[in-house]
This record gives structure tokens, sequence and C-alpha cells, in this order.
């Protein structure tokens, strides 16, 4: 799928009366401890308007989340940066940025694998459908730099971590992001949805890949069963199945409103420091185990508003 570049921003070629969002992201986490960033730089366009940009900031640790959000006009991109939003950046090789007085990051990205496209043929980032897009132009990677949040400098040295990158007109009916790296350097990275087509809603879709030892599979079948806090799914593919669980205590999740273009909103919950443990079948032999501790990530977005998880008081769109 040479076609497909997977850092180009999507929303400069959006037409004005269209609706739109994208997002940026970087995930990394501490080599030891519970304790990890997962920063966001969007896009959001409601029909006919202009577009604006965000910063999304969260700090997970043993104590709970520390979150922040800026929102900011004017977006922008090219020389080398996928995305501005204000004086913040991302790009191939890091992301800086600053929201208020008590929260910066100045991060390097290194030793990045080759990009992931989640959807299985060039076309589908094309067409209509599905209305969200989405890859991740490094799913495995090393990050080094620096964190400051509250006055706290937090060094950043070889924490293994991963960049995303979606779009769309309007966000799947409900989601599950899962990624996580073992300290071998095996990792998973996958997206989970479900679609509203009409008035029916489709069953569990799963787009993502499993890498262990350099070699990929590509996962394309799910069954789910999913809380707030807590997941156990099966991801299945050509030569491949993945039985799997992830979870993480609800004070260490971080909530926050996602808006689509069209004003609807979602509730997205999301721990980067949660315990992920894969039961991985390839070609029929024996079965591997593969753990990650306080180190994947468990993102829900949903529909209902009785999850019982803190939301941020930050609006969105």
């Amino acid at each position: 799928m040479a076609s497909v570049d997977p850092t180009a921003a999507r929303f400069p070629s959006v037409p004005a009366g269209a609706g739109h969002y994208e997002s940026f992201y970087l995930k990394l986490c501490h080599p030891s401890e519970p304790l990890g960033v997962w920063i966001r730089y969007t896009v959001h366009k409601r029909p006919a308007a202009a577009p604006t940009g965000s910063l999304w900031f969260t700090l997970f640790g043993a104590d709970g989340p520390r979150a922040a959000k800026l929102t900011v006009p004017g977006p922008g991109t090219g020389g080398g940066d996928w995305l501005r939003v204000g004086e913040a950046r991302i790009g191939a090789d890091g992301a800086s940025g600053v929201v208020g007085e008590d929260v910066s990051w100045e991060l390097a990205l290194d030793d990045a694998e080759e990009p992931l496209l989640h959807l299985p043929a060039a076309w589908m980032y094309r067409a209509r459908l599905p209305r969200t897009k989405l890859l991740s132009p490094a799913p495995a990677a090393r990050f080094s730099g620096r964190l400051t949040v509250d006055r706290r400098e937090i060094e950043v040295d070889g924490w293994r971590g991963m960049a995303g990158h979606n779009w769309g007109a309007q966000h799947a009916e409900r989601w599950i992001w899962l990624h996580g790296i073992t300290e071998d350097g095996d990792w998973l990275d996958a997206a989970i949805g479900r679609v509203k087509l009409g008035p029916l809603t489709t069953p569990w879709v799963a787009n993502g890949a499993l890498s262990v030892a350099g070699d990929r599979y590509a996962l394309r079948r799910a069954k789910v069963t999913e809380f707030p806090d807590r997941c156990t799914f099966s991801l299945t593919g050509r030569g491949v199945e993945v039985r799997g669980t992830v979870e993480a205590p609800r004070e260490r999740f971080v909530g926050w409103v996602y808006a689509d273009p069209d004003g609807s909103e979602h509730h997205a919950v999301n721990c980067s420091i949660a315990d992920m443990r894969l039961r991985v079948s390839r070609g029929g032999g024996a079965s591997s185990e593969l753990v990650v501790r306080t180190g994947a990530a468990y993102e829900l977005g949903m529909r209902e508003r009785d999850h019982g998880m803190a939301l941020q008081p930050y609006a969105d769109g």
C-alpha cells in the first residue's frame, strides 16, 4: 500500500462545507515503573467552519492521571511537521509542546519500525467508508527527552512507545484501542470497532497487527468482552490467533469528551499504563505468552454516560 502516505495531514484538503477530525498521537512508557504519557495533537472542523487545533496531554502514574488540554485556532502542517498546534509540533523526529504554565514536553522519536497501515486495502483510505481511517507511522519506537509537569522534571531515556494517526468524518460508534510492547520488542497494535450503518450497528471488526520476532501478522476478526477498566479479547488473522486480557485499576484511567464534527459526542476512557497478557498461537504450533506490565494502552470509546469514570473538564470541538 505504498500509495498511502502515513504522515500526511488530511485536514487541509477537506472541503469548506464538510466536517472532519484528525489526530496525531504519541504513547510512551517508562521501562520498569508505572509511568507513561499519552499526547494528542488534533484538528476538529465542523461543517462550514474553520478548523481548530488542540493539544491533549496525560501523564499516567500509580496515583492517577494528570491531564491538560489547550485549544487554539489555525492548526498547520508542512516543513517536516506532521501537525502544528500553536507553537507545538509533532513530526518524524519527535514532538514538543506546552500547555499552560505547568505542562511541557520535548521528545525525540528514535528507532521507529516501519509504518503499520491498519486497513487491509489502500482504496479504503480514499473511500467514503470506513468513515474513520487509522494507521501508525511508528507502531513501535523508542523515545528520549524530558517531561515537565507541575515543576517535576521527568527524564525520558529509552522509553518504548508508538506514534499513531487517525482521521475521518465521524468516530466509530464504539471502539477499542490496544497497544503494548514487550521487553523483547514484540508488539500488538490493534483498533477494534463497531460502526453505525443506518439503524444497524455492525459486530466488532478488528484492524491491526501483531509483531513477533520481527514477523508481522495482520489481525482482522475479533471477539470482545469489554468493560471501562478491562477487556478480554480474541483476535485472529491468517496463521495467527491472539487471546488476551488488558486491565488497570479504575483510578489510573483518564476520561475525555470526544466530539464528532456533527456535534454528537462520545466518552473515551484510556489507561496507557495497563497490564496486558497475550497468548499467541502461530501456524498451528505451540502457543507462547507475551506480557506487558504497566506499559500497555487500553482505550474504550462509547456513547453511554454511566461508566463511572471521571471526565476531564474540557469540552471538545
